[in-house]
């Protein structure tokens, strides 16, 4: 019988640097750094036993190998599967312990249990929002592309773009509301459009502040609706999601102060809102075709 009283029960708060330190063998061989309600970690561990503990908050881990175990979730037991690409859902609160049998390459993604709230705040009653624990025995396609994605962000050189990490962090709430929240939210609303006034608005303020770090709850709060519904009718009226928007307006002002402004890359880069300049040439090659370097010189 696992014990449960909160004297004998860790905390696990993946807000604090290297908490995972205490509960496995090996350091975390990936883990991320300053995003924004959400952290990331890959592990390769040898077999091992996790102390019982509690999350601070919701976490789901992700398989990235066969390794079989057992895991512990509330006070019920399931030996899992864990084929490459199964998830458990572990919400914040609740009694958790899990063993590996073997060696085991796994991701774990926690998030702040606020981010259901923020997101679906219009859908669902907040004081009903609740992350439905489930074991590591089936998966899910959407959030193994956020693993796979967040997984090459910290891979290559672990500097995670604002943009990116945002849209990833707001699909994946969207996707557990749907499909492992108690309570289904309510998509019925909302179904006209942004008015011409309040799109303007939003623009504006896009185009007024792109050396930020901008986020969907952020516009959303503008257009006084969810983060959900602003995504949605966003998109229906400027054919962009919010964050397509937001990295084509980067882009073009980049274009003009490449053209028109005696500053470095580097400088632009940071004006119109990229992490470093390694992002923004990324993207600015994808979106023009050629690096900014090379449009420069075509400009001259």
């Amino acid at each position: 019988m696992m014990k449960t009283s909160r004297e004998r029960v860790k905390l696990l708060d993946y807000r604090q640097v290297k908490a995972s330190n205490d509960f496995v063998p090996q350091p975390a061989t990936l883990s991320s750094l300053g995003w924004n309600d959400i952290h990331f970690e890959l592990h390769r561990q040898p077999k091992f036993d996790c102390p019982t503990h509690q999350h601070t908050m919701h976490v789901i881990a992700y398989g990235f190998s066969y390794s079989p175990g057992e895991r512990w979730l509330d006070g019920k037991m399931q030996t899992e599967r864990r084929n490459q690409g199964d998830i458990a859902i572990i919400p914040a609160g609740i009694v958790h312990r899990c063993n590996w049998n073997n060696s085991a390459k796994f991701g774990i993604l926690a998030f702040e249990p606020l981010l259901l709230q923020q997101v679906g705040q219009d859908l669902v009653d907040s004081d009903r929002i609740k992350l439905i624990p489930k074991f590591m025995n089936e998966q899910d396609e959407l959030i193994t592309g956020i693993f796979a994605t967040l997984k090459d962000e910290l891979e290559s050189n672990k500097i995670g773009s604002d943009l990116l990490i945002d849209s990833l962090k707001t699909t994946l709430a969207i996707n557990l509301l749907r499909k492992y929240c108690t309570t289904k939210p309510k998509l019925a609303s909302y179904k006209d459009s942004l008015s011409k006034s309040k799109l303007r608005q939003i623009k504006e303020y896009i185009h007024e502040h792109l050396d930020r770090n901008l986020t969907v709850i952020e516009l959303a709060e503008i257009a006084q609706i969810s983060p959900y519904h602003f995504i949605r009718l966003f998109k229906k009226a400027t054919a962009r999601t919010p964050h397509q928007y937001i990295l084509q307006q980067r882009i073009e002002k980049a274009r003009y102060l490449l053209q028109h402004q005696e500053i470095t890359i580097a400088e632009i880069a940071a004006l119109v809102g990229f992490c470093d300049q390694s992002h923004f040439t990324k993207y600015f090659k994808q979106i023009v075709g050629m690096t900014p370097r090379q449009y420069i010189a075509r400009s001259q």
